[in-house]
């Protein structure tokens, strides 16, 4: 028996694909939001750690 099979016998399987697929995206756009806002300062000290 195929794993998929296994899965749709789990009532309600679907809802665990879509949470983690809005944890990924909210967690994405968190990212992305900061990156945008961040202090440039900052970003090039980060930057410059692994040379250091």
């Amino acid at each position: 028996m195929k794993f998929i099979n296994y899965l749709e016998k789990i009532s309600g399987v679907s809802i665990y694909g879509l949470s983690s697929f809005a944890i990924f995206g909210l967690f994405f756009l968190a990212m992305l939001v900061w990156a945008v806002k961040a202090d440039k300062n900052m970003i090039d000290e980060i930057r410059r750690l692994p040379l250091e």
